[in-house]
């Protein structure tokens, strides 16, 4: 897959996730938190005004340090089309 069509795809997944108007498993959304920031290599703190949770999502990033940005695209768009094939 080139880059221009994993960028593709991958933005395809966020706005299917954007779209889905039900709640995801803590797991998945955790998941899906990581490998987006990794991805988008967005590496600002977590934002929650609860402090557990912002320690949950460090936990996820520190997760998928070793990932580089295309693997964790690959990850994400994995994962959405499982959940959404699966996952209901």
């Amino acid at each position: 897959m080139s880059k221009s069509e994993l960028d593709m795809e991958f933005n395809q997944a966020v706005d299917r996730v954007n779209a889905y108007k039900e709640p995801f498993p803590a797991d998945t959304l955790l998941k899906l938190y990581a490998y987006y920031k990794k991805a988008t290599n967005d590496y600002g703190r977590p934002k929650s005004k609860k402090p557990i949770i912002n320690a949950f999502k460090t936990n996820a990033l520190f997760q998928v340090k070793g990932l580089s940005e295309d693997e964790a695209k690959q990850r994400y768009i994995d994962l959405v089309n499982s959940y959404f094939l699966y996952g209901k």
